[in-house]
């Protein structure tokens, strides 16, 4: 049934869309159906089309019985991030950073095996890939996935790890589970990664982990060069302090940003 005081241009259908995304909510990464139904007032068999649907689109996950929204979604709001706001936290680090490198810079997220790029400042330069918002590579290839995937717990990491790429790229070389897991105990261990060549011909970049008040990586930072123009000692050398303090400033104003007020205003 439509609901009170909706027009006759109004689509129901949308909009219990848009409630279900809604529904996950900070402290509410991972929903089963009964929750989603049960958090949006709708049907179960309603609540479960609908997630099947946004799964299908790639705006959900879902794992073992319960739901959990992607970084597409950020496809949805990135209009609202730039417009409000939430981009300028990062935004004036990465500036710095990129100012004082001459290299561009990237943060992105984890979805499935792949990462995505969710805020990025670019410096001109022939690059062999096109990166930009919403761009997807396999984690393993990336200082940044590696970053991120030596945040996670072992299990989680396999489950992850399983996933299939998305990116559309030909397949490479992957490094075997030993070599693996070795990289990731380093990343751990110095709190950085590298990555020299791995992803493509020419490029070789160095990530630090961004972290949210509680102190879980949330997100990675990079820089990346052309191997041509910066050798790996530069890229340790010089560009690696320089990104560990941008990373450790953007995570405290994350951590600043969770302690403002949120107040909900009945309408």
């Amino acid at each position: 049934m439509p609901r009170e005081g909706a027009g006759p241009d109004f689509i129901e259908a949308l909009a219990r869309g848009l409630e279900v995304i809604a529904a996950f909510r900070p402290g509410r990464p991972a929903l089963t159906l009964a929750e989603v139904a049960t958090a949006t007032s709708l049907a179960r068999p309603t609540a479960r089309r609908i997630l099947l649907t946004l799964a299908e689109l790639g705006y959900v996950r879902a794992d073992e019985g319960t739901f959990a929204l992607t970084p597409r979604v950020l496809e949805l709001g990135v209009a609202y991030v730039r417009s409000q706001g939430l981009w300028d936290v990062a935004r004036p680090h990465m500036e710095r950073l990129v100012s004082r490198t001459s290299e561009s810079c990237s943060i992105a997220q984890l979805d499935g095996s792949d990462i995505v790029y969710v805020a990025r400042v670019a410096v001109p330069k022939i690059v062999g890939l096109s990166v930009q918002i919403g761009t997807r590579f396999p984690a393993l290839l990336t200082s940044l996935g590696k970053v991120l995937l030596a945040s996670l717990p072992v299990d989680e990491l396999e489950r992850v790890l399983a996933e299939p790429s998305r990116s559309g790229l030909s397949p490479r070389p992957q490094p075997d589970r030993a070599e693996r897991d070795a990289a990731l105990r380093e990343v751990r261990a110095r709190g950085w990664a590298l990555t020299d060549e791995q992803l493509a011909p020419g490029i070789r970049s160095v990530a630090a982990p961004l972290r949210d008040g509680a102190g879980r990586v949330v997100a990675a930072l990079n820089v990346n060069a052309h191997a041509a123009e910066t050798p790996v000692e530069r890229l340790v050398g010089e560009h690696l302090p320089v990104l560990l303090a941008a990373a450790s400033e953007i995570s405290a104003d994350f951590a600043r940003l969770e302690t403002v007020p949120h107040v909900t205003v009945a309408s």
